[in-house]
């Protein structure tokens, strides 16, 4: 049974709209154990639990359940002893609430804890005795002492054994607040005679799965004599008492009667309450019966008290008694001020929040009932705007907006609030309320120049302006980051807090801009993030870093010879790209001369307008003939220099020759013949660049030096004649003789296109013809 109930914890819960949930568990759970799972009751987002700081408040109790706020679950944080908890009192539940906050919101929940069946009932003594004449009569009941079980329903105690049952019978009531009353009774008489002693054994068995059980011996003597037991006159008392009520307070007066006589019939009272408190608050005179207030009685921990009272002669042996019920009630007084869960509750806001947004909510608890515990809220502070600004339930203690919230005027509130009952008593607390920013204000911008000049070619890094911006936000909404915007060779840079320097950051070039319209923009870094812009107008100076450029690059003109000096011959037009001053040009001739003439004798230049002026009459042919000279000259000098290389040329290559044909001589004695059959090739007619085609064939030993090298005529110029084994071969003085033949045009082809080149330059040139002949007799010449 008990695992049953370990395993099926169910939920009970409340309408959602009343912010309620029920659940039940059993006692003794593990840690860690689920409770239940406020999320799915409550219909709430895990998002809300972490964003509201989901808590739980017990008040002053101890705090057994824990909220997991990853799983939005309510675990077992500490073991949980029902009897440690609640004792005796039915139902035992915990209740406590689930506090979120922005906006603060409370809900309520109770966990009732469930009974099992972890205690054994027990006796607080070892052994009853009883001491009963032989003459009690049939019927006669004994009291027994109670049981004790810690558990509660069907786990408390729930029956009683008796064994041996020759004698008597057991009889076990359920009376209300005292537990379960227990009697034997006499149902055959006694024979002292026969049987002096008698032992029973009680057993306590309670109601759990599996039954626990407890037992006590009863050891009963039998006397003779009193046979009458004491009665109460009434078998249930009922009474009130004022919580707080002084010592030795009368509550209540039992009487009962005994129809002995002498001895046997004086009664003794005495409290029977095994298993509460009673004995601590209530006593009794064991003459008169009168019950006084011995302790101190508090309405809140217990409203109401079960006493049994019991009566017993003196009778001797045996001793009878007779049992009765007091049920007094306590009555509340006003002995309790309310008092608040914390004396300083911590809330934030934002700037600007809409009127009845709520703050807050204050708790305060009187444990006094009724209108003594009636709890009014009020608000207390007179020296500052806070009753302007904000309002309290006087019946919940919520707190609400009334008034506009500015972080910029204020970022802080203390609200003192006070919570009284209708009997005068009060307690206090304070709200320390912070405000929290939100982005409403732009940056304000501050520009120390809004007209600014800088000359043009200024170095990078020129500090141009400074710009001051500032945002009366906090935090991230305060701080402001200012950039400009197109691509202009500007940056800013921040120096300090709020500071930036608008310095140069590429080439300043007047001529290609003069003007800059710099759009300067500074921006939060709140969320949203608000900005402000100004433009800021930036003059180029002018520096003169441009040169004058000619229009053209060379100019023509002609002039007929035999001019008048001061005649107008052309215009030069040049142009400066820089501004005003450093824009005017002025032209002057470079000192330079013309076949040896200065040309500022020839020709002068207007500084101002370009204009070319002839100083001179000129003459054609005076001009011309030094022309032609300076040509002819210059042709003489380079065919000149063409022909000692040629020479040199000449003499290299026929001593290289005279060399290699010794070579061959001395070492052609020996080598083997070897057949040659030459192809048959016929005359191109010395169409192409050489007059005539020649075939070669080079025919190679391992002795490099032993090579040999046959040499093909044309057939229309063959020099052999071959027979028609082909074996024969030319002489070495033959092939030398065609290879130096073969040099001797491959030069004279070389100079004749040389020679060819320059006259047709001379003639290009339209030289005279006498130049012309000189360079066709060198031609013929070099032929």
């Amino acid at each position: 049974m008990i695992s049953s109930i370990l395993l099926s914890i169910w939920f009970l819960s409340l309408s959602s709209a009343l912010g309620q949930v029920s659940y039940s568990i059993p006692e003794e759970m593990a840690k860690g154990s689920l409770v239940g799972n406020i999320v799915q009751d409550f219909g709430l987002d895990l998002k809300r639990l972490k964003s509201g700081k989901a808590r739980i408040y017990t008040g002053d109790s101890a705090e057994y359940i824990e909220l997991n706020k990853e799983r939005g679950v309510l675990l077992i944080k500490e073991r949980i002893d029902r009897e440690a908890l609640c004792g005796q009192t039915t139902p035992c539940a915990l209740h406590f609430q689930i506090i979120l906050e922005n906006p603060m919101e409370f809900f309520s929940i109770t966990v009732e804890i469930i009974d099992i069946n972890d205690n054994t009932p027990s006796f607080e003594k070892s052994i009853i005795i009883f001491r009963i004449s032989e003459s009690a009569v049939l019927g006669s009941k004994f009291m027994l002492e109670p049981a004790i079980d810690l558990d509660v329903g069907i786990n408390g105690l729930q029956s009683y054994m008796l064994k041996p049952t020759d004698n008597f019978n057991l009889i076990f009531k359920n009376q209300p607040g005292d537990g379960k009353n227990v009697e034997i009774v006499l149902k055959k008489p006694l024979d002292r005679e026969k049987q002096h002693d008698i032992k029973l054994v009680l057993t306590a068995i309670d109601g759990g799965d599996p039954q626990l059980s407890g037992s006590i011996e009863i050891h009963i003597t039998v006397l003779d004599v009193n046979d009458n037991a004491p009665v109460f006159l009434q078998s249930v008392y009922k009474a009130t008492v004022t919580e707080n009520a002084p010592k030795d307070t009368v509550v209540s007066t039992v009487s009962a009667t005994d129809p002995d006589e002498g001895i046997n019939s004086k009664i003794e009272y005495s409290i029977a309450n095994r298993q509460d408190d009673a004995r601590q608050l209530f006593g009794i005179n064991q003459d008169t019966g009168q019950v006084t207030v011995v302790g101190v009685i508090d309405f809140e921990k217990a409203r109401s008290y079960e006493i049994s009272v019991q009566a017993g002669d003196h009778g001797g042996d045996p001793q009878l008694s007779g049992t009765a019920q007091i049920h007094i009630t306590v009555l509340d007084v006003n002995d309790n001020a309310p008092v608040f869960t914390h004396k300083i509750y911590k809330a934030s806001i934002t700037e600007n929040a809409l009127k009845g947004t709520v703050v807050t909510t204050v708790r305060a608890s009187d444990l006094d009932e009724g209108s003594n515990g009636k709890i009014a809220y009020a608000i207390t502070n007179t020296l500052d705007n806070v009753p302007e600004l904000f309002e309290i339930n006087e019946t919940n203690g919520e707190v609400r907006v009334t008034g506009n919230i500015d972080y910029e005027k204020a970022r802080h509130y203390q609200i003192h609030v006070q919570a009284g009952d209708d009997g005068g008593l009060t307690d206090s607390c304070k709200i320390v309320l912070d405000v929290i920013d939100i982005n409403d204000n732009k940056p304000q911008i501050n520009i120390m120049s809004k007209l600014t000049t800088i000359s043009e070619n200024s170095n990078l890094g020129t500090v141009v302006t400074v710009i001051n911006a500032q945002d009366p936000d906090a935090g991230e909404n305060g701080k402001i980051d200012c950039s400009i915007l197109g691509s202009i060779p500007f940056t800013l840079k921040s120096t300090n807090a709020n500071f930036f320097s608008l310095v140069t950051d590429g080439d300043l070039d007047r001529e290609r801009e003069s003007e800059y319209n710099i759009s300067v923009t500074c921006t939060d870094e709140g969320v949203p993030s608000l900005s402000s812009s100004v433009t800021l107008s930036l003059q180029i100076s002018d520096v003169n870093d441009n040169a004058p450029v000619f229009d053209k690059s060379s100019y023509e003109a002609s002039v007929q010879e035999n001019n008048t000096p001061g005649l107008s011959i052309f215009t030069v037009r040049a142009r400066d790209a820089d501004f005003n001053q450093n824009a005017r040009v002025s032209y002057i001739l470079e000192d330079s001369s013309v076949n040896g003439v200065p040309v500022s004798s020839l020709v002068s230049v207007s500084a101002d307008s370009g204009v070319i002026h002839a100083l001179r009459s000129f003459d054609y042919e005076q001009i011309k003939d030094f022309t032609l000279t300076f040509y002819l000259v210059l042709a003489l000098a380079v065919v000149s220099f063409l022909f000692i290389v040629s020479i040199i040329a000449i003499l290299s290559v026929k001593c290289y020759r005279w060399r290699r044909e010794r070579m061959f001589y001395k070492s052609g004695a020996n080598l083997p013949v070897i057949p040659y059959y030459p192809p048959l090739y016929a005359d191109v007619g010395g169409t192409g660049t050489l007059q005539h085609v020649y075939n070669y064939e080079v025919c190679r030993t391992t002795d490099s030096r032993k090579s040999d090298l046959k040499y093909i005529r044309p057939c229309s110029e063959s020099i052999i004649s071959l027979d028609s084994s082909g074996t024969q071969t030319l002489m070495h003085a033959q092939r030398g003789k065609l290879i130096n033949e073969e040099f001797d045009d491959q030069v004279r082809i070389f100079i004749s296109s040389l020679c060819s080149s320059l006259q047709h330059f001379f003639l290009l040139q339209k030289h005279s013809n006498r130049s012309y002949m000189h360079l066709k007799c060198f031609q013929f010449y070099i032929q």
